[in-house]
């Protein structure tokens, strides 16, 4: 059964992505690639991270019970969005992973598909196994 880690590496497929962390105070978000992953077992727990020239990200897979795959209408215009969220325990998102169109509704050619074949091969609800 597949582990978190090993969706995170699948994410790749995605291109490039908005990152979302809301802390109920503050929203981070970010435009990026997910790829580079490393991972570091802490006493906090198993962490996959990313360093990039502009930010680093640090998740704490052992707080991730959830993975949801949901589509959208997007704030400003007409569009449909495609999310991915990491839900804790109480299903609320850790961090949510928006396909990120170029235009309004302009994806770039395979985003779409790739979002579609990770929802097709995890399902629209999916509870990780344990990492290793």
């Amino acid at each position: 059964m597949p582990t978190l880690k090993d969706f995170l590496e699948e994410c790749s497929i995605l291109g490039l992505v908005r990152a979302i962390a809301n802390t109920g105070t503050t929203v981070f978000e970010v435009k990026t690639h997910i790829e580079k992953l490393y991972y570091a077992e802490l006493p906090k727990g198993k962490y996959a991270n990313m360093h990039t020239d502009l930010f680093e990200f640090h998740l704490n897979m052992d707080n991730i019970a959830q993975v949801k795959f949901e589509t959208g209408e997007a704030k400003r215009g007409n569009f449909t969005t495609y999310a991915i969220r990491l839900l804790n325990k109480d299903e609320l998102p850790e961090l949510s992973i928006f396909v990120q169109w170029g235009k309004p509704g302009e994806y770039e050619p395979g985003q779409l598909e790739g979002w579609q074949s990770l929802k097709d091969k995890y399902g629209e609800i999916w509870t990780p196994a344990s990492a290793e």
